[in-house]
């Protein structure tokens, strides 16, 4: 019958149920209700936690802005004042040529100078909130000069356009537009691919309604993985308490806001989405111009420059010439291809802010008003409540194109037509949404939009084609989908537990019929293989003995990404998304496959049945533990990219778990969670390698949000003004 009911009454029937429960439960003396209040903190603090997490009181919201940034520089203040000062377009005269390619992707994009907009452009309360949080790092810099490499010293002071510099480059200019578009190559070697939909490393969220809980209380997990580097991409995890206010999560260094949020009434947790918010257009260049509509325009031309430190430690000047035409900034590829680069959202100045309200929002309707402003330019946005609401959002500022599918405008388009060059962007409402729907949940693996959850409420031929690709679900999105589809009454335990699941969903549809084929062959090579794939579980576990053999053997069957289809019996079909591809299509090829496998393991790891976590290891510092886990293509819900072999013969993440929150909106709250690789990086720092142990046996920790709870773990505490 819940099938029957339409989203919006069951949303009204679980509030009706919630209410009779506090009734009774008034009636027989005991209290249910939500414990989201919070008083004016009593003075303008930081409690340090065991695990360098910081607990930020501020008896206003500028106080607790000015002590986050405090914070932040305390763990991240080399990397974050390196970042601020790339922002600037300042970084190839802060410290060299290296950072010459950044500078030139910066200041042909206009970054600085629109973040002087946006900043002047910002409600003046919120303003001065981001110039708070600035004021922090430069407080704490000035408080202990010698935490702070003299390399970076000069960024200082930070001011509030410098945050909105820094958010402005890695939103629109990292994740909706790469350097790559404009073949600029700047990207740390361990970006991941924003717009291809590989599945290998993104994120992973559920958010999980009471009617599928054991409590009948909503569930949510917030699980990025991104790069292990110390770069943009890096998480910090914090706690901030203000009047009438407050929230517990993770965000990238240097923005002031927290990006994967809760708190005692909701939570959100955010996934790339590959949203199309950036087109290359290329050009066809004619006399000194370009192309378009059958005449031949000028180039609008801009000049400025920019200095590079040199090796003595002068400094040159170099010019830098700025063309652009009616689609937007010229680049021009290593390949020589000339493109100019259009991108959405550059008039939309109030992502930090909308994200703030979206993660203080008192209820969904708030919440909702906070996501129709479409200020964030990208993400999936996954939504979980204390009333029973969960919500799937496909959130981006999506330009509406007149023609074309998803591939068409992820690669070049053709700039000398008026055709193809787009000059609105969809509203909210035209978004892939799914609220509250009769499955019970809504998940996001980075796949695009189509599954959900399971069976799917939603079709891709509801939306402009060029809207998300219509592709087979990744098998970590089938993971995704399957776990929680096949589970009811789910404790919290069984949360936690699922979340760990290294199961390899691609070995689960070709390892049967492998063998099968395999047995044939009676080399001892292959009759050696036989037996280790027979005896496996298939799960990335530490202690496996198969895995690196099948890894081995699925990069031949799937690709280098393991997602490729065309090897698999049975093709994918969206009527069955948890259950295809399967099979072998070719037997015999799938068999010559596996002798090759055969041969490069061993040459590779020097037995074919070496153990699993002799070779992929979790080091940090003076931790050094077996690791497990594998790339979301082979399957794993735990995800973990594995690096190149070193010298010793093993390998370490390059992407992966990072951050990790599990929320159960019960009374009181329950939280656990896990930032994988620490919580801080600056140079002598205790907590960079003291969660990696927690990693490596599944645990988690508590996340302390109650008062009495923190001052009980603390390690120390920074009075502030």
């Amino acid at each position: 019958m819940r099938g029957m009911i339409s989203p919006q009454n069951q949303a009204v029937c679980r509030r009706v149920l919630v209410l009779v429960a506090f009734v009774m439960s008034a009636a027989l003396g005991c209290s249910t209700a939500p414990d989201t209040s919070t008083s004016v903190p009593e003075r303008n603090e930081i409690l340090w936690d065991t695990y360098g997490v910081p607990h930020v009181y501020g008896r206003d919201m500028a106080a607790v802005f000015h002590g986050y940034g405090y914070a932040q520089a305390r763990n991240h203040g080399d990397e974050i004042l390196r970042l601020y000062g790339e922002a600037r377009g300042r970084g190839a005269e802060y410290w060299g040529e290296e950072y010459e390619a950044t500078a030139v992707w910066v200041l042909k994009n206009d970054i600085p100078a629109r973040a002087e907009q946006w900043h002047a452009a910002q409600d003046p309360t919120f303003r001065s909130y981001l110039d708070a949080f600035a004021r922090g790092i430069t407080d704490y810099a000035a408080a202990q000069p010698d935490a702070i490499h003299p390399d970076v010293r000069i960024v200082l002071p930070v001011t509030g356009v410098d945050v909105i510099a820094h958010a402005h480059r890695l939103m629109n200019f990292t994740y909706v537009a790469s350097p790559g578009m404009g073949g600029e190559g700047d990207a740390p070697a361990a970006d991941v691919d924003l717009h291809g939909y590989i599945g290998e490393d993104g994120s992973n969220t559920w958010a999980v309604s009471g009617a599928k809980t054991a409590s009948g209380a909503t569930m949510l997990l917030q699980n990025p993985h991104l790069s292990w580097q110390l770069n943009y991409f890096t998480y910090v995890e914090a706690h901030l308490v203000g009047p009438d206010f407050e929230v517990y999560g993770a965000t990238q260094i240097g923005l002031p806001i927290i990006r994967f949020a809760f708190n005692r009434q909701m939570g959100i947790s955010n996934t790339v989405n590959g949203v199309l918010g950036a087109t290359a257009y290329q050009l066809t260049l004619r006399d000194d111009g370009y192309a378009f509509d059958g005449a031949v325009r000028p180039f609008d031309v801009r000049t400025t420059s920019y200095r590079v430190r040199t090796a003595d430690g002068g400094s040159v000047e170099k010019p830098l010439e700025i063309k652009s035409t009616v689609h937007g900034t010229v680049f021009e590829r290593r390949d020589g291809t000339v493109v100019a680069l259009r991108v959405a959202g550059l008039d939309r100045p109030g992502m930090l802010h909308q994200y703030f309200d979206m993660t203080s929002a008192p209820s969904y309707e708030a919440f909702t008003a906070a996501m129709r402003r479409l200020q964030v330019p990208t993400f999936n946005i996954s939504y979980a409540d204390r009333d029973g609401n969960v919500e799937y959002i496909f959130n981006g500022i999506v330009p509406k194109r007149a023609t074309g599918d998803h591939a068409f405008w992820r690669g070049l388009v053709p700039g000398d037509s008026s055709e193809y060059l787009w000059t609105e962007v969809h509203a909210y409402e035209d978004l892939p949404r799914v609220t509250n729907p009769p499955a019970g949940f809504v998940q996001n693996s980075n796949d695009p939009p189509w599954f959900p959850s399971w069976p799917t409420s939603i079709s891709a031929a509801d939306y402009p084609p060029y809207m998300a690709p219509q592709t087979p679900e990744s098998m970590r999105a089938q993971n995704a989908l399957s776990m929680i589809a096949d589970n009811e009454r789910i404790t919290f335990e069984r949360f936690m537990e699922l979340k760990l699941s290294v199961q390899s969903l691609l070995a689960d549809r070709t390892v049967p019929d492998l063998i099968a084929a395999a047995k044939a062959d009676a080399s001892p090579d292959m009759q050696a293989a036989v037996r280790l794939l027979g005896e496996w579980d298939r799960h990335y576990t530490a202690d496996n003995r198969a895995g690196l053999l099948f890894e081995e053997w699925a990069r031949l069957f799937a690709g280098p990404g393991f997602t490729g289809v065309d090897n698999y019996a049975v093709p994918f079909d969206p009527a069955r998304a948890t259950s295809t591809p399967s099979g072998l299509k070719d037997p015999a090829a799938a068999v010559a496959m596996l002798r090759e496998a055969i041969a490069a393991t061993k040459s590779k790891y020097g037995a074919l049945d070496r153990v699993f976590g002799e070779v992929s290891r979790f080091e940090l510092g003076d931790v050094d533990l077996p690791g497990d886990g594998h790339v979301g293509g082979l399957g794993p819900f735990r995800v973990m990219t594995w690096g190149p072999l070193d010298e010793r013969g093993r390998r370490y993440p390059q992407h992966g778990e990072t951050w990790v929150a599990m929320v159960e909106f019960t009374t009181p709250l329950k939280a656990r969670g896990l930032m994988s690789y620490g919580n801080a990086r600056q140079p002598g720092t205790q907590h960079r390698s003291d969660q990696l142990g927690h990693l490596a046996r599944h645990e988690f920790r508590e996340l302390w949000l109650d008062r009495t709870d923190v001052e009980a773990n603390r390690l120390e505490t920074t009075p502030l003004p």
